[in-house]
């Protein structure tokens, strides 16, 4: 079948394709900034279609010629309004699936109980009952917690055991849920592709059922902690409760508040389940855990939770938004003899565990103060110790540009009064070349401005360290190449 898979940037999207592609499929990726793929290495094997759920036209357009499609988007992250923009991406959708006369549409959204849903959980159930009032018969898997490497479940879940050995929380912490790996879930959306006629709604879940405390209790058992001791109380508002998890994981406050607020609803399969037909034999909790604590410390997390923005990418150098306005800029430039490689391999690995080369405690303060204002500070750490690919994250920046042993662009996602940016560039040939760096910041109103000024002194003693560290580490590690040339 020729299959349409939208939120393929995104976590479970990034691993549903190559899954499709191993099963014979066609696939089109929709993506709003097509680059975003080019670094994936099926990217070569999928047609790409650029197309966003919130333009019909483009929609209409991009399904052509498809069979079937995979709706796997939302705007949780988007603001307060995510549930309206939820409602017009579907309509949307409906209608250009039809317009395409598609066999199917298959939807992942959230089980609940119909009754005093969370915002959250009731925008998912309300997009699938849009789906389904079109003309496109719609196949609807509703999961609870999805635990695998790099997800925002098992992320929130192993950031607040491993950080908190004590922890006072909501009476939420005894709330039921099933959990399901997410391997199962990929295994279930594949087969989906076989439903029979009609539409469905199939609720999926691993074979354990467990309290939120549990699930805390099992993850510290298979990560080697000792015991958690965990309070629950009656007077911590969703509000407050996201607030801390913002501060405690790398999740940003604005991510977390429905989440948090969908955690009192207990989600445990209780309707339909998928056919046996479809010959889904599901994972037990333990061993979801361990798969995907093994692969976090092995570096092996092929999607994460960070990989799909909530908004368009910042604009970058070239493009046109850069003219007019106020734009600050601090550059430094350092020559060095070491070759090309050696540079880009240092100034990719910065943030993370290997923090900044220089003033590392003023960079975790920055964080801590993020934190504190609900920023995402530093604790979405990176993806891979080394490696960097367009449009993931490290800490609190995105990659907004990267060309292997030429550049690399970071965009802020601190607070700041401001947009800015933070690049390395190189120039020369191996042993004679020079490194620039150069940060960016584009001011909103007086206060950006004062922001700026303030601390100009802060950032160029920063910078200037930073830039003449990298360039340190990066000749100690090409002079046995070049001594060997």
């Amino acid at each position: 079948m020729k299959i349409a898979v939208t939120g393929a940037t995104g976590y479970i999207g990034g691993r549903l394709v190559p899954q499709l592609l191993e099963e014979g499929h066609e696939v089109v990726c929709l993506v709003r900034n097509p680059a975003k793929l080019d670094a994936d290495v099926w990217r070569g094997s999928v047609e790409v279609r650029r197309a966003d759920v919130l333009e019909p036209e483009s929609l209409e357009a991009a399904l052509d010629g498809c069979d079937a499609a995979y709706y796997l988007v939302h705007s949780m992250g988007g603001g307060n309004d995510f549930e309206n923009k939820d409602q017009t991406a579907a309509v949307n959708f409906a209608a250009a699936a039809a317009a395409n006369g598609l066999e199917r549409i298959i939807y992942l959204g959230g089980m609940g109980e119909e009754e005093d849903l969370s915002p959250h959980l009731r925008s998912r159930h309300e997009v699938g009952a849009t789906l389904a009032a079109g003309n496109t018969p719609v196949t609807e898997l509703r999961a609870a917690v999805v635990i695998g490497s790099g997800s925002i479940s098992f992320e929130m879940l192993r950031y607040l055991t491993e950080v908190l050995p004590v922890m006072v929380t909501p009476k939420w912490v005894e709330t039921m849920c099933q959990p399901i790996a997410i391997r199962d879930v990929l295994a279930y959306l594949v087969a989906a592709l076989g439903d029979e006629a009609g539409d469905h709604v199939y609720e999926v879940g691993g074979p354990d059922v467990v309290s939120y405390r549990e699930m805390m209790q099992l993850y510290a058992s298979v990560a080697g902690l000792p015991r958690r001791v965990i309070v629950g109380v009656p007077v911590l508002s969703p509000s407050l409760s996201s607030r801390w998890i913002g501060l405690v994981t790398p999740l940003d406050p604005g991510v977390a508040r429905p989440l948090v607020d969908s955690l009192r609803n207990e989600v445990v399969v209780r309707n339909d389940v998928p056919p046996a037909s479809w010959n889904v034999t599901t994972t037990p909790l333990r061993a979801a855990m361990e798969s995907a604590l093994l692969r976090h410390q092995d570096q092996q997390v092929v999607t994460r939770w960070t990989d799909a923005s909530s908004s368009p990418a910042l604009p970058f150098r070239g493009d046109p938004e850069w003219s007019g306005g106020t734009l600050f800029v601090d550059r430094k430039t350092i020559e060095s003899s070491a070759t090309r490689n050696s540079l880009f391999k240092a100034f990719t690995r910065i943030g993370g565990d290997a923090g900044y080369y220089a003033h590392n405690w003023a960079w975790r303060l920055r964080g801590l103060l993020d934190s504190i204002a609900g920023g995402v500070g530093l604790r979405r750490g990176r993806r891979h110790p080394t490696d960097v690919e367009l449009h993931e994250t490290i800490d609190f920046w995105r990659v907004a540009a990267v060309e292997r042993d030429e550049l690399l662009q970071l965009s802020a996602e601190m607070r700041l009064p401001g947009d800015a940016w933070l690049e390395w560039s190189i120039e020369g040939e191996d042993g004679h070349a020079t490194l620039q760096q150069t940060a960016y910041f584009r001011p909103r109103g007086l206060f950006g401005r004062l922001y700026w000024y303030t601390m100009l002194p802060f950032h160029r003693a920063i910078f200037e360290s930073m830039a003449r560290s990298i360039v340190t580490h990066a000749d100690m590690d090409s002079a046995p190449v070049l001594a060997r040339a």
